[in-house]
């Protein structure tokens, strides 16, 4: 693409550095802003990117806590993290776009399209819920409190075996070892805030709400957001299609890029202009 903007910073209303990278196709292509998942960062993305070449924009953030990203004094929130979002797309003069997200991001995203809907052209929520279920704050604070107590490796070993696939993990092992070192570089205090953040996450009120078009995928073997969450969102949200990935677990965008890729063109020609 052209018009790539590497390696730039906003700060936040609240004072927060927030990095982010834009790659801008040429005029007249959909117009995508996506947030990674939990402990990645804005390159999570560079494979779908790649492989949507010039066919869309793509502004892809750090999510606060994450990457190049600050972190806050205050808890994080996934409003915040939507307003992060919302204020790198002013910068770049961005009014509406299709919003997406993996895993967290996928709960950024939802967030974003409740508090701002007249930004949201369409909705992709990957891998992700709108609610982790009714032991999801005592289940988050005990990973929380096992990144605290021992690090954040001590969780690397539970972490890639729901992240990829059994095939994906023996065929590309230098690539899930891309990943974990992704992990292994984030900010403790900023992961931990999150972990806190999607324990209390609890969005299902306002699915009903959604009236853009919205693609949900999901890995058939995910394990951290199953295909059950999926397809209470896909029963919930008028305008959603399911799409459900066989063999496929967590991290759908790093392990078949390729079908994530697609179905976000797909979903951009759902949108209205």
């Amino acid at each position: 693409m052209k018009n790539e903007v590497p390696g730039a910073l906003l700060n936040a209303s609240d004072g927060v550095p927030i990095a982010y990278q834009a790659r801008m196709a040429p005029a007249g292509a959909p117009v995508m802003a996506l947030v990674h998942s939990l402990g990645m960062d804005h390159s999570f993305w560079n494979a779908v990117a790649q492989r949507l070449g010039d066919r869309a924009s793509l502004v892809a953030i750090d999510a606060r806590g994450h990457g190049r990203s600050g972190t806050a004094r205050t808890p994080a929130s996934t409003a915040r993290m939507s307003q992060d979002l919302r204020e790198v797309l002013a910068q770049l003069g961005l009014n509406r776009v299709v919003v997406g997200g993996a895993s967290m991001g996928g709960c950024v995203a939802l967030q974003f399209a409740i508090d701002h809907p007249q930004r949201t052209a369409g909705l992709a929520l990957i891998d992700t819920t709108a609610w982790y279920g009714p032991t999801a704050p005592t289940d988050w604070e005990a990973r929380a409190q096992k990144a605290l107590a021992q690090g954040l490796a001590s969780l690397t070993d539970f972490q890639v075996t729901r992240w990829f696939s059994d095939g994906f993990r023996e065929r590309e092992p230098a690539q899930v070892q891309h990943w974990v070192d992704v992990f292994l570089r984030n900010d403790l205090e900023g992961y931990v805030q999150a972990c806190r953040m999607l324990g209390g996450f609890d969005a299902r009120a306002s699915l009903a709400g959604i009236r853009v078009p919205t693609l949900i995928q999901v890995g058939e073997e995910d394990y951290a957001a199953p295909v059950a969450m999926s397809r209470a969102m896909h029963e919930a949200i008028p305008r959603a299609t399911l799409d459900v990935i066989e063999g496929a677990r967590h991290l759908t965008p790093l392990e078949v890029p390729d079908r994530v890729a697609q179905a976000l063109l797909d979903l951009c020609a759902q949108v209205s202009p």
